[in-house]
């Protein structure tokens, strides 16, 4: 080979390595926070009037803010799936939320990512809202967990003796001696709240007062006892849903009130998790933080902010454009991620990217493999995350979540910056109005590049919308055989009271700690198990 070849050799090989991926010498960890119920605006370093997020706004200024980043479904238990499985509800099964009595939960032939990493040799923990399913093998401790502390479903799912803030409010637990409640709509007066860890009821009413310190303290042991082995851990937050429990309240008239002292308090949470992660070996943690869909928008001065993103076409002939929905603000939500010396700072990436992507990235970068014959909605997006590039999706697709049209079904998708419905409608809103349902054939099509508050749909006529039109039509085509096509799962949703958690069926409201009770433990503790637990 001759110099000058050679030399020619030698550059090209610099080259390559400069755009290969650094060698990862051991697993990283891996820390999901997951916010529930949580506005794009709701972090100021996304929307400027938002002042609360100190620690989340230090978190993007280290790490890397996604701006276009969806929750893959517009409610709890189907965008909670998605994100365990890299699957939309119409493979997996969840389309829409578990309740208290539901015997089943996601199907136990989906693979969750805490499998496929305990498999790989992760210590896996989840803390805090699961809505998978609690009955049975549906608990978290069956789905591939080492350890699980938190509540089975959304915390206003069952009463308590701090019932904190919500519209309407809701009554505390009664007591024994207490003469029945009239039943109030929305609100559960029956069974108490549970909190569990593992099998185990530990309290029942969890005191909210105290909910967000327990969580963290438990984030904090869980790293902690990592013991040298790489560790997933899933925190999924009770802030920002209603009832949000702030202790002490705040003051009158300081500024966002309620919210706004419970979006500090979550701040502050992330900022702790931040710092333990650090201690434990700063750089060796991935943290991505993301929401599991936009505010409940029905909640008034309770609900978050929708930043830009307002669905303006939806509010003219009513509704809620938020949670629920599939207009922006229901599933565009904030998003951070941070790696100390592997994410770089400083960065804003307008990548398509949703919740899907974080199974197939996480499994990626462990050196895991994805589970077999089964399809994936879900990319591996550590090309993004490193800012090799700023490519995601070409599509994404949008599953329906209550607003309008069956649940779990596609008939809104984004194709680069257009996005087209085949059906709208709107959420309950604040002021109680709800947009009907409407089905669109040819669909609506908006320009998100320059019309991000969705209010004037493209022209049907119009030179723009005829040249889309056809790739749009051919996407959804695609995407809906692939679907079809696929190995899909379905989940059981049918509801028993005895599958509802009890540590304790002789006190009202399945009290327990009351003089002379204990937690409740399940069968394969003790032998025994008590009236209506939940395993």
């Amino acid at each position: 080979v001759g110099t000058s070849s050679l030399r020619a050799v030698l550059v090209l090989v610099a080259l390559v390595g400069l755009w290969a991926p650094p060698v990862v010498s051991r697993q990283p960890n891996f820390i999901v926070i997951l916010a529930d119920d949580v506005g794009w605006g709701d972090l100021g370093a996304n929307w400027a009037e938002t002042t609360e997020t100190p620690h989340l706004d230090e978190l993007a200024a280290e790490g890397t803010r996604f701006v276009d980043f969806h929750s893959a479904a517009s409610t709890c238990s189907p965008s909670r799936a998605s994100l365990l499985t890299g699957r939309l509800g119409v493979r997996n099964g969840v389309t829409h939320n578990f309740a208290v009595t539901s015997v089943g939960g996601l199907p136990l032939n989906e693979t969750t990512l805490a499998e496929v990493l305990r498999a790989a040799g992760y210590s896996t923990g989840a803390i805090g809202k699961w809505h998978l399913g609690h009955h049975g093998h549906h608990h978290p401790s069956f789905r591939g967990f080492d350890y699980y502390f938190g509540i089975p479903y959304s915390h206003d799912m069952g009463c308590t003796d701090t019932p904190g803030y919500n519209l309407p409010p809701c009554p505390p637990c009664p007591r024994h001696g207490t003469p029945a409640r009239i039943p109030r709509k929305d609100c559960y007066t029956e069974v108490a709240l549970p909190l569990f860890e593992n099998v185990t009821i530990v309290q029942q009413p969890v005191n909210l007062s105290s909910l967000a310190a327990r969580y963290a303290e438990a984030a904090a042991r869980f790293i902690r006892r990592a013991s040298g082995r790489p560790f997933f851990l899933y925190l999924a937050l009770a802030h920002m849903h209603v009832p949000l429990g702030v202790s002490p309240p705040p003051p009158p008239n300081s500024g966002r009130g309620i919210y706004g002292a419970s979006l500090s308090e979550m701040d502050a949470l992330v900022g702790r998790i931040k710092r333990v992660a650090d201690s434990h070996g700063k750089g060796h943690t991935l943290l991505w933080f993301a929401g599991d869909n936009g505010p409940w928008a029905q909640k008034c001065e309770l609900a978050g902010r929708l930043g830009p993103f307002v669905g303006a076409w939806q509010r003219q002939r009513g509704g809620s454009s938020a949670k629920q929905t599939t207009w922006e603000g229901g599933h565009r939500v904030p998003a951070l991620a941070y790696w100390p010396g592997r994410i770089p700072a400083k960065r804003t990436s307008h990548a398509l990217l949703s919740t899907l992507d974080i199974f197939p990235t996480l499994v990626a970068l462990a050196g895991a493999a994805l589970p077999p014959n089964r399809r994936f909605d879900g990319l591996d997006v550590s090309p993004v995350l490193f800012g090799w590039s700023d490519v995601g999706h070409k599509v994404l697709l949008h599953p329906n979540s209550g607003a309008a049209g069956k649940d779990g079904e596609i008939e809104t998708l984004r194709l680069a910056q257009y996005k087209a419905f085949y059906t709208t409608g709107g959420a309950m809103a604040c002021d109680g109005s709800v947009g009907p349902a409407q089905h669109h054939q040819p669909p609506l099509v908006f320009n998100l590049a320059r019309d991000i508050q969705e209010q004037e749909p493209l022209d049907v006529a119009s030179r723009e919308y005829q040249a889309v039109l056809p790739a749009i039509s051919r996407a959804y085509a695609q995407a809906l055989q692939d679907i079809a096509t696929d190995n899909v799962s379905v989940a059981d949703y049918s509801k028993d009271p005895a599958a509802t958690p009890c540590c304790n069926a002789q006190h009202v409201a399945c009290r327990c700690h009351q003089p002379g009770t204990h937690a409740a433990v399940p069968e394969r503790h003790t032998g025994r198990r008590a009236t209506r637990l939940c395993l």
